[in-house]
């Protein structure tokens, strides 16, 4: 064949429908049933209960978009979420209304504890650093419950355990069950519900939270943060019980008090009756003693009180003797006093008159004294030393040359009468 003949060979036309119908044949004949894991990103579920994400690449550079229809979502035991490390197992197929690639989900599991245990210590280290944790938010469980409340699920054997601990050790305990699921993705709404309705109905005095044991993906359910913090949150004392000694989750941190196993939390939280028991025997004993020896502190104040009431008539004859002696005591006070009076009345008598003598002979003394003094400035005593008292014609007193003139009248009173004088010469001091 020549090359113009090949130039007419054509190649065999699809119908769109055809081809992807085909090729959607061919990846189910190549591949089947496959396992892929991946990280969750875009994960949504509808209403109707199917679930649409994609599967990533953990570094980006690849993706597939999947479905997981409602009868395989409804196993789930866990909640997914965007980040989620999984792994799925599906079909592949090609959706053909828009000839997309798609893998069809039947399963969906965590992949592996090691990204759990990643997302537990990152949710841990978040909750402490809010004090979900704090040793002193811890409150210390009655010390004698009468009626304890268990959350757990109704056919778990946690329930079981609790149950036959309590009645082998507190069969005076009474159990109130408040029933969740305990694994899978409805266990966590559940969990936080049942603490909330017992915290409500408050009818029990301490909570155990409780399940068996089982592997990290089976506790799962209480590492959620919604039932940390609803243990956390709870008014009533909590005890966590879950899984066996070496199991630990989130609730058991944020608990009051952390148990190893279900029937251990059940011994913690409720006493041992024989305990109980030889308790009250001792404490009975203890009130018994007491109660003896306040009645025989009683009888011997009684008898006392008994031999003093026998012979009232020594009382008597002592509160005479006590009379007497006051009476004597007042009869000999009340002269004594009355001379003491006396003798302060005299004392006091002879110093008011002396008293009195001197200071009558002070006053005369000053008497005397303003007396002389009064005399020494006596206006006639000067005149009878030979002094003149000069005043002009109105009556004014003249102590200058100054008031007077050559021609003037002036009066001179002496000591024995009164001389007019006319001024002849007026010479003052410097010029005499």
């Amino acid at each position: 064949m020549d090359d113009a003949s090949l130039r007419f060979v054509q190649p065999q036309v699809w119908e769109v429908a055809g081809l992807v119908q085909a090729v959607g044949d061919a990846l189910q004949s190549r591949f089947g049933a496959v396992a892929v894991r991946g990280e969750l990103a875009g994960f949504s579920r509808a209403a109707s209960g199917h679930c649409y994400f994609t599967l990533k690449a953990p570094d980006g550079t690849a993706a597939l978009r999947c479905a997981m229809f409602r009868r395989a979502a409804s196993l789930l035991d866990f909640m997914p979420a965007d980040g989620h490390a999984v792994e799925v197992r599906g079909r592949l197929a090609l959706y053909e209304p828009r000839g997309e690639l798609q893998l069809v989900v039947e399963a969906m599991r965590r992949a592996g504890a090691g990204a759990l245990m990643e997302q537990f210590l990152r949710l841990k280290a978040r909750l402490a650093a809010e004090g979900l944790f704090d040793v002193a938010r811890k409150r210390p469980l009655p010390a004698y419950p009468r009626r304890l409340g268990v959350v757990t699920s109704l056919a778990a054997a946690a329930l079981r355990d609790v149950a036959t601990a309590l009645a082998r050790r507190a069969p005076h305990v009474e159990l109130i069950v408040y029933p969740a699921l305990v694994q899978g993705a409805e266990a966590p709404a559940a969990l936080a519900a049942a603490i909330a309705t017992a915290n409500r109905r408050a009818e029990v005095d301490a909570l155990i939270v409780c399940r068996g044991g089982g592997s990290l993906e089976d506790l799962w359910a209480f590492n959620d943060e919604r039932v940390v913090r609803a243990v956390a949150g709870s008014a009533l004392p909590v005890v966590c019980g879950v899984g066996h000694e070496t199991d630990v989750t989130l609730a058991d941190f944020a608990a009051d008090l952390r148990a190893p196993t279900p029937t251990a939390a059940a011994e913690l939280a409720a006493p041992q009756r024989e305990g109980c028991l030889a308790a009250l025997v001792h404490q009975g004993d203890l009130m018994r003693q007491r109660s003896l020896r306040r009645l025989d502190r009683e009888a011997q104040r009684l008898d006392h009180l008994a031999l003093r009431l026998a012979r009232p008539g020594d009382a008597l004859h002592r509160q005479r003797q006590r009379l007497a002696l006051l009476a004597q005591r007042h009869v000999q006070a009340l002269p004594a006093a009355l001379r003491a009076q006396a003798d302060a009345l005299q004392r006091l008598e002879a110093r008011l008159g002396g008293a009195s003598q001197a200071q009558r002979s002070a006053q005369a003394q000053r008497l005397a004294l303003v007396e002389a003094r009064l005399r020494s400035l006596d206006p006639q005593q000067v005149l009878s030393r030979g002094y003149a008292w000069l005043s002009d014609d109105s009556g004014r007193a003249l102590t200058s040359v100054q008031q007077v003139a050559v021609g003037a009248t002036v009066q001179a009173r002496l000591r024995d009468g009164r001389v007019q004088a006319r001024v002849t010469d007026v010479a003052p001091q410097g010029d005499a």
